[in-house]
């Protein structure tokens, strides 16, 4: 039977999650970037942001990918921060 319920609340896929995680640590490993770079970056950019605008840590996103534009595929930082308001 179709479960209506779990259909509007569904959470991803274990199988979706594993595949983002690898892709992941596919593009740290090729684009020379470490976990401790990324997570030195996210706090340089959360300390500067912080200064301006209130976020919600919750339900940011902070990641290094790889551009699809082009054949060179070169790392890109991607960055999705809710903001609450501004400071002024």
């Amino acid at each position: 039977m179709f479960d209506l319920f779990g259909f509007l609340n569904s959470k991803p896929q274990s199988k979706n999650v594993a595949k983002d995680r690898l892709k992941l640590v596919l593009v740290h490993d090729r684009s020379n970037c470490s976990p401790e770079l990324l997570e030195l970056l996210k706090k340089d950019i959360l300390s500067s942001i912080s200064e301006h605008v209130d976020y919600d840590p919750s339900d940011m996103d902070i990641k290094i990918t790889r551009t699809h534009d082009d054949e060179s595929g070169k790392p890109v930082l991607v960055a999705s921060i809710p903001i609450k308001n501004l400071k002024r």
